[in-house]
C-alpha cells in the first residue's frame, strides 16, 4: 500500500490529452492531490505505456488512485482497459474512467445512464462500450460518459470547431444540425473528477457529462461564431455538406498521411469534416444528466460564461484558433 501522504497521490493515464491535461492542472489547484502525470511521450513525467500489463502495475501501486484519460486508436483503448482492470486487481485503488456518450451507440432520445451500451457506431464507440465492459468488476470505479467537452484548448469542440467558422465551411446546417449537441464546458468534467475522488460514496457507478438544456447545434455554431467575430455565419445547404464529407474529407485525410510520411509537421492543414462528424450533429441524442447534479452536486457552466473563457485571450495570451 502507498505511505501516508498529506495529500492523495492521483495517476493520471493519457496526461498528455487535452482531457489528461486539464484534470492534471485541476487536481494540483485544488490542493487535495498531488497528480501524478503519465503518458508515452519522453516528456511526461512518468513515461508509460499504459497497455503495458507491468509497467501499469507498477504505477498503480505507488499511488492512491488513477484516472484513466487514455485515447488513442481502439485497440489502444481496449488493450488500456484490459492492463488496467489487471493492474487494480493486483493493486485496488479508486479508479475514475472516461468514457464517452459514444459508447451508447446509434441511439436517439433521451438517454441515461441505464441505457444499454450498443457500441455500434464504429470502432471507437464500439472500443468505450467494450472497455467498460472490460472495467465493469473493478470495484471502486467511477464511469464519465461526457458529451461533446468544450473550452479553452479543446481541439476537437472549440479549435476544429472555431477553424470551421472562420473559413465560413459550417454555419447554419439546417436540418443537419437540428440534434442536440450535448456540451459539457471542461472545468464541470474536471469537477466531476474531483468529486468523485473526494467522495468514494458515489463510487460503482455511471454519470452523464452535458449541460442541462444543452442548444442543437446550429445554436452553438452561431453563439461561438459570434463570440468568435465570424459573422454573419454561412447558411450551409445539403449538397455543399455532402461535398464536405465525401471529397473533400477524403482528400483532406491523405494529405494528411503524405505530409506525415514526409515528415512535414508543420504543415497546417485545413480540419476535415468527416462522415461521423455530420452523423454526430444529426443524431437526435440528449445525454440524461440528472445523476451527476444528485449525485455529483454538478451545476452548469452556461453557454455564454464557456465560450467568453473558451475565447479569453487573458487566460493564456492565445485565443482559439
Amino acid at each position: 500500500m502507498p505511505t501516508l501522504h498529506s495529500t492523495k497521490r492521483v495517476l493520471v493515464l493519457g496526461a498528455q490529452g487535452y482531457i489528461g491535461r486539464t484534470v492534471s492542472r485541476a487536481l494540483a489547484a485544488h490542493g487535495a492531490f498531488t497528480p501524478r502525470m503519465a503518458g508515452r511521450r519522453a516528456d511526461a513525467e512518468i513515461v508509460l505505456d499504459a497497455t503495458d500489463t507491468n509497467a501499469l502495475g507498477r504505477a498503480v501501486a505507488s499511488v492512491d488512485a488513477v484516472v484513466n484519460c487514455v485515447a488513442g486508436s481502439p485497440d489502444t483503448m481496449v488493450r488500456n482497459a484490459q492492463a488496467l482492470k489487471h493492474a487494480l486487481q493486483q493493486h485496488p485503488r479508486p479508479l475514475v474512467h472516461f468514457s464517452s456518450m459514444a459508447a451508447y451507440g446509434a441511439v436517439r432520445g433521451r438517454i441515461d445512464e441505464q441505457h444499454p451500451l450498443k457500441g455500434d457506431l464504429g470502432p471507437y464507440s464500439a472500443a468505450k462500450a467494450q472497455a467498460e465492459s472490460i472495467l465493469a468488476e473493478v470495484p471502486g470505479r467511477v464511469v464519465l460518459r461526457p458529451g461533446c467537452v468544450y473550452g479553452l484548448g479543446s481541439p476537437q469542440w472549440s479549435q476544429r470547431i472555431a477553424r470551421l467558422l472562420r473559413a465560413r465551411r459550417i454555419g447554419d446546417l439546417g436540418s443537419a444540425g437540428d440534434a442536440c449537441s450535448n456540451l459539457v464546458y471542461v472545468d464541470d468534467v474536471t469537477q466531476a473528477v474531483i468529486t468523485c475522488l473526494l467522495r468514494p460514496e458515489v463510487a460503482n457507478g455511471a454519470y452523464n457529462l452535458a449541460m442541462r438544456d444543452a442548444p442543437d447545434w446550429n445554436t452553438y455554431f452561431f453563439t461561438y461564431a459570434k463570440a468568435l467575430g465570424a459573422v454573419p455565419i454561412t447558411r450551409v445547404g445539403a449538397r455543399r455538406l455532402a461535398l464536405e464529407t465525401k471529397l473533400v474529407a477524403p482528400a483532406l485525410k491523405i494529405l494528411d498521411i503524405a505530409a506525415h510520411k514526409a515528415r512535414l509537421h508543420g504543415l497546417a492543414l485545413p480540419p476535415p469534416i468527416p462522415p461521423s462528424l455530420a452523423r454526430l450533429w444529426r443524431q437526435d441524442i440528449r445525454l440524461d444528466s440528472s445523476a451527476a447534479e444528485a449525485r455529483l452536486g454538478l451545476t452548469w457552466t452556461p453557454l455564454a460564461e464557456g465560450l467568453r473563457r473558451s475565447t479569453d485571450v487573458s487566460a493564456t495570451g492565445t485565443r482559439t484558433s
